[in-house]
């Protein structure tokens, strides 16, 4: 993980998924973080100058950035780097054969990475705080497609400290 910045791996991941559009939510210290990244051809930048209220706030910026054409947008963290190719592609084909709003990787230990429906998107741009989609999760369960990762849930890289503890 170390070498490149840990919201690449991200961003990668997208890409190598054959992700249509890849949008990338910047907030505190935006310009350095948006020069340390590479973002694939079409791929761009939105910045989120409410990123103090919360990762709901990155949310509602990303899924309003989304093009008219987007059907769903998988959702990642940049502090989560291992998120692979690979859980992107099963979180699209689980949608694509279900046609659910949410789409959610769940792993051996716990939930991963979720695809939200354009369907939901005005629900999901209305959340606050520090929530993600956990609220709708919980509040909608028949909305939701869980699809099988046979890992452990990728971990959260919060501090240099982190990257530094075995897993």
């Amino acid at each position: 993980m170390e070498g490149k910045p840990l919201a690449q791996h991200a961003i990668d991941a997208l890409v190598r998924a054959g992700a249509d559009e890849v949008i990338v939510v910047t907030g505190h210290d935006a310009e350095a973080v948006e020069a340390a990244l590479v973002v694939p051809e079409g791929g761009r930048f939105v910045r989120n100058d409410a990123y103090r209220d919360g990762q709901a706030t990155s949310l509602a910026v990303a899924l309003h950035a989304a093009g008219e054409a987007s059907e769903a947008a998988v959702v990642l963290m940049g502090d989560q780097p291992g998120v692979t190719p690979g859980v992107v592609r099963a979180l699209i084909a689980g949608f694509r054969a279900t046609r659910k709003q949410i789409v959610r990787a769940s792993y051996r230990d716990g939930p991963g990475p979720a695809l939200l429906s354009r369907e939901i998107y005005a629900e999901a741009g209305h959340l606050s705080g520090d929530v993600g989609a956990r609220v709708l999760i919980a509040s909608h369960p028949e909305w939701v497609e869980e699809v099988p990762v046979d890992a452990e849930v990728p971990r959260d890289i919060d501090t240099p400290q982190d990257l530094r503890e075995p897993s």
